[in-house]
């Protein structure tokens, strides 16, 4: 068992209470480490240190910047087997999707933003030729960044790199419940001489060390990724105080399937973005809109490949389908499928705690992919986020009611669209009210390209030029000529 630390000016530091709270392998139910329950002293003590660091690093070239951020991603690249095993220990996905995309991610986003503030660019304008106006942008202070525990590293990485790269530094709040590659970061940090208290890392729950770093006058910006729930109360706390805000929030997405789609094309990628990371991504595809002509063709080949996948150890390369975050969330999602049921709902398949499972993971907490018919979009299996492998199946009888049934949601993050009608899939897109809308694919990110939400799904937006903009703050100079 590890007992782990905060990370504070560039050290390891135990919580000022001295009180730290169990870590537990999802696949096995048992505690495999102790993280600091961080509170509002921690949090004071990151601050300082992050307000201290601040000018010299704001200061510093973009260049110099960028070298030690390109360092890290290095350092991330030679880490992967140990960070890929930690992810999977910590979360319960399989070590081959935290190999393949979660460790990668991390490592990229590191590696897009030291390099794109080599290259932003400022506008002037000249004005009657009067005045030359000209806009710079400088770094905002210290920034507040608190991510969730589906993609650890992946997001937590997504925020530190351009608040670091744009010259603010930053203190983050990883989820209590998946700390274990956040610690192991911070070691990179140090291996690649980062400055002390550039970056910081305060650990703890969410209504104490989270709370904490939202309320504290010393931080400016704040980043948050996780429930809607949270997001509000993070928006109330923040609003008052004027702070610089974005969230990206939860997410029911509607896969829509059209009868002039290739179903062979299409076919593993609604099931990846159904299942992947156990339905725990905010973008998987939780409602499977299917054109009716098609409908039973398309139950006849996807539950049979839904029931096909092997759930079982994270550890174990074939695996397909891990762990569940925690014991309470396995019970959430059992109540989801029980509500379908009262609903009168059918499940094809899934729907319990799978059998056959190896010794070691016999008190871990499972749920088998589950694919569920027979429900009409407003009942709250369609209308709330379930957060795991559970998917619903809706017929549509034309374009206008696909895009009414994609829409009927208090969400808005994202959607995918199959058709081999190229008109059609810019028609849809336009209508549909979501941040992403891909088009005969899933998950295929550009990290250059804007990402967030609408409605209930988030605030602001991130990624490339937005990430960049969100970490400054722009300035208007005019000289008369």
């Amino acid at each position: 068992m590890r007992t782990l630390g905060n990370f504070i000016n560039g050290a390891q530091a135990p919580p000022a209470a001295g009180r730290y709270l169990d870590v537990l392998e999802p696949a096995t139910g048992q505690v495999t480490a102790r993280v600091p329950a961080g509170d509002a002293t921690d949090v004071a003590q990151a601050v300082d240190a992050a307000t201290a660091a601040f000018p010299a690093w704001s200061e510093s070239p973009a260049a110099f910047r960028s070298g030690l951020l390109l360092r890290i991603a290095d350092l991330i690249d030679q880490r992967l087997d140990e960070l890929a095993e930690a992810e999977s220990l910590d979360t319960g996905k399989p070590v081959s999707l935290a190999r393949t995309l979660d460790i990668p991610r991390a490592s990229a986003n590191f590696r897009f933003f030291a390099t794109a503030v080599l290259h932003t660019a400022s506008d002037a304008h000249l004005t009657d030729h009067t005045a030359l106006n000209y806009t710079v942008r400088r770094p905002r202070g210290v920034a507040g960044l608190i991510s969730p525990w589906n993609l650890p590293l992946y997001l937590l990485s997504w925020k530190i790199a351009p608040a670091l790269a744009t010259g603010n530094t930053a203190v983050a709040k990883p989820s209590e419940l998946t700390p274990l590659t956040a610690s192991l970061l911070a070691e990179i940090c140090v291996t690649a001489g980062l400055p002390s208290g550039v970056l910081n890392i305060v650990h703890g729950a969410g209504g104490s060390a989270g709370a904490a770093l939202v309320a504290h006058p010393g931080v400016t910006t704040i980043s948050f990724t996780g429930g809607t729930a949270t997001g509000a109360a993070i928006a109330a706390s923040a609003a008052p105080a004027f702070k610089k805000l974005t969230l990206e929030m939860g997410g029911k997405n509607p896969t829509v399937l059209f009868a002039d789609a290739d179903l062979d094309a299409a076919m593993p990628g609604i099931l990846r973005s159904a299942f992947t990371n156990q339905g725990q991504i905010c973008l998987c595809g939780s409602r499977i809109i299917v054109e009716e002509s098609i409908f039973e063709s398309f139950l006849e080949r996807f539950v049979p490949a839904a029931r096909a996948l092997v759930v079982g150890d994270p550890m174990d390369a074939k695996t397909d389908v891990g762990a569940v975050i925690s014991a309470s969330h396995r019970d959430k999602i059992e109540s989801y499928v029980a509500l379908a049921l009262a609903d009168g709902g059918t499940i094809h398949c899934g729907g319990e705690r799978p059998s056959g499972l190896p010794s070691r993971c016999r008190e871990g907490f499972f749920v088998a992919p589950t694919v569920i018919t027979g429900l009409p979009m407003n009942c709250r299996v369609n209308q709330e986020e379930i957060f795991g492998p559970v998917v619903t199946v809706t017929p549509f009888r034309d374009e206008a009611q696909a895009v009414t049934l994609a829409n009927n949601s208090p969400y808005g993050l994202a959607a995918s669209l199959w058709t081999g009608n190229v008109s059609r899939a810019h028609r849809v897109a336009e209508r549909i009210a979501c941040g992403t809308v891909w088009v005969n694919t899933w998950l295929l990110r550009d990290l250059r390209v804007p990402f967030g939400g609408m409605r209930q799904s988030g605030l602001g937006r991130e990624g490339g030029d937005e990430a960049i903009r969100f970490f400054t703050e722009v300035k208007n100079v005019c000289v008369k000529l």
